[in-house]
């Protein structure tokens, strides 16, 4: 199936294979170059902001859209996707920089890389068909509900103590400081957040979160010169100079070749390696494995809808794979494929991987030019632009009409993932939500099929049957949700009567669980000498019945190919009766 080739291809760099392979001119490298520029401008601030709501120094982020921004784009499958840290990671980041600080965090990326990559080698991108759309907004609505809340002591200016595991734990923690907020921070988040919201009417094409931050930093120095302070990424990371000295905000120089594990742990200490350790964060490696697959694979989705291309899935986990085994030797975080940077690079015109590899190099150069200044963004200011993040990754309008229009359980499905995402974690509520919705699915399938005696139906039958023979039409699949109760009611059916015909023509399938009930149906019949018939089975049931085809009688030896052969058959052995 050519339509279909996408889902199963696998080659790194297919998508600038492609892209070259079409045509690559002057004017296709202008407009990358323009939508590169575009877009790694924007991804500056919000590298850093994410880093920092995944507990990490802010260049760290940078690191990553500068590696894996570039690897992913050379070696991916979506033509136009942007890749780096997003805000879905930092409910799974978080906790891990927290327990086992940034070297266990850069280890989980690396293991989840592995496992990126063997779900590529396994041709696994076409399950991303298979997760139902309120399973995704459900997750995604939750870690928006996680971000906010986390983001609530900086946009207060709140002093506290160390934060419970729990997000419980965390939001009473956080709530019992709330009247202790400081008016600076509220104000310069404030201030940002109205910006943000305000931008946009103005129909300027430059991202709010731009000005934005540039405001908040006029107004943060503002504040500094009255005597307010307001905490800044300057005045709360620092990092060590080549001559040893400890300088504030981010180093302005190329990320270093380290051992993740020799970076330092949760308290300040060579974290280590050893097989303890991997087994205790295989869990959390294989929850960003699945957001990772999940996110990517979904921006890639997307962006075939606006752009008409095909995306390989199986290319796009690859490489997704390759950065995340390779970024974190560099000091890179997680990274997936950002979907609003991604839907901005297309839209700033952007034709091939090249825009996404020149987004890359514009975030070196704002690390490698831009230190000083990026140091007097205030943290408020981060924190607002992070909640505005995570409402636009939670798709709230997208969920509220789900919840307003769908059946019950599709909301059941949505409010399952988000809560569990909320109260313990991502790899709970994707589980369970999955598992769920495929209760759910196949409650309702089971629910459609049907028997119905057509005994009297001129359409179906046009010649009188023999007295205590009755015809029955099976319709819709005979899988085990549904197979026991459609024999058990054909047995009751066949009390105190000589035979049954089932026309099976509308059953296009049959499982082991259907196949073990219609054994039960033939027994039951033989013990009570009903003669039992099957006409027209379609193919996939004729091929389950012909596998298991043993030495003592199966359906197939009393089966027929069309309703009116079985009627035939039936009637060349009982006197025949005309029509009334």
């Amino acid at each position: 199936m050519p339509h279909r080739q996408h889902l199963f291809s696998l080659r790194l760099g297919h998508a600038l294979r492609e892209s070259i392979a079409e045509g690559y001119g002057r004017g296709d490298l202008m407009r990358d170059l323009a939508a590169g520029v575009t877009v790694g401008v924007i991804a500056i601030p919000l590298a850093m902001a994410l880093a920092i709501a995944s507990g990490v120094p802010p260049q760290y982020g940078l690191y990553t859209s500068i590696i894996a921004g570039g690897l992913v784009a050379l070696a991916g499958g979506s033509r136009f996707s942007i890749s780096g840290p997003t805000a879905a990671f930092v409910v799974i980041l978080y906790p891990l920089a927290g327990k086992y600080g940034l070297a266990g965090l850069l280890l989980a990326s690396i293991m989840a890389g592995f496992i990126l990559i063997g779900m590529a080698f396994a041709r696994l991108g076409r399950f991303i068909e298979y997760i139902p759309e309120s399973v995704t907004l459900g997750f995604t609505g939750g870690i928006a509900i996680v971000i906010v809340v986390l983001q609530i002591p900086d946009f207060m200016g709140l002093d506290l103590p160390a934060l419970p595991e729990g997000f419980v734990g965390k939001a009473r923690v956080i709530a019992a400081h709330l009247p202790r907020f400081d008016i600076g921070s509220v104000s310069v988040a404030a201030f940002t957040l109205a910006v943000m919201l305000l931008w946009p009417r103005l129909g300027s094409p430059v991202p709010p979160h731009l000005p934005a931050l540039v405001f908040a930093c006029l107004l943060g120095v503002l504040c500094q010169n009255m005597g307010v302070d307001v905490d800044t990424i300057g005045s709360r990371f620092h990092y060590l100079t080549p001559d040893g000295t400890e300088a504030a905000g981010i180093p302005p120089f190329l990320p270093a070749f380290e051992w993740p594990w020799n970076r330092p742990g949760a308290d300040g200490e060579p974290l280590g390696l050893s097989l303890d350790l991997v087994a205790d964060l295989l869990p959390a490696a294989f929850a960003i494995a699945m957001l990772g697959a999940i996110e990517s694979l979904l921006c890639a989705v997307v962006l075939d809808g606006m752009s008409g291309k095909r995306h390989s899935a199986n290319s796009e986990l690859l490489a997704q794979g390759v950065a995340n085994v390779f970024t974190p030797f560099f000091g890179g975080i997680t990274a997936t494929a950002a979907i609003a940077r991604s839907a901005t690079n297309f839209k700033a015109g952007a034709v091939s991987p090249i825009a996404a590899v020149i987004h890359a190099a514009v975030v070196l150069l704002g690390l490698l030019l831009l230190a000083g200044v990026l140091a007097l963004v205030p943290m408020p200011a981060m924190a607002a632009l992070l909640m505005v993040v995570a409402w636009n990754m939670s798709e709230a309008r997208k969920s509220a009409r789900l919840v307003k229009h769908s059946p019950k359980g599709d909301v059941l499905v949505l409010l399952s993932c988000l809560l569990l995402t909320v109260l313990f974690d991502m790899v709970i509520a994707i589980t369970v939500g999955i598992v769920l919705a495929s209760l759910l699915f196949m409650r309702e399938i089971a629910a459609l099929t049907r028997v119905v005696e057509i005994s009297d139906s001129r359409e179906f039958v046009q010649r009188k049957m023999p007295a205590n023979w009755k015809v029955f039409k099976v319709r819709g699949p005979l899988f085990f949700a549904a197979a026991d109760r459609i024999f058990a009611e054909l047995a009751q059916h066949a009390e105190g009567i000589d035979g049954m015909i089932l026309n099976v023509r509308y059953s296009s399938y049959l499982d082991a669980g259907g196949l073990a009930a219609m054994e039960k149906l033939m027994a039951h019949c033989e013990k009570h000498q009903v003669q039992l018939v099957f006409a027209a089975w379609q193919f996939q049931p004729m091929k389950t019945l012909a596998r298991a085809r043993g030495s003592g009688k199966t359906p197939l030896d009393m089966s027929f190919s069309s309703l009116e052969l079985a009627i035939d058959n039936v009637l060349a052995r009982e006197p025949p009766h005309e029509i009334e």
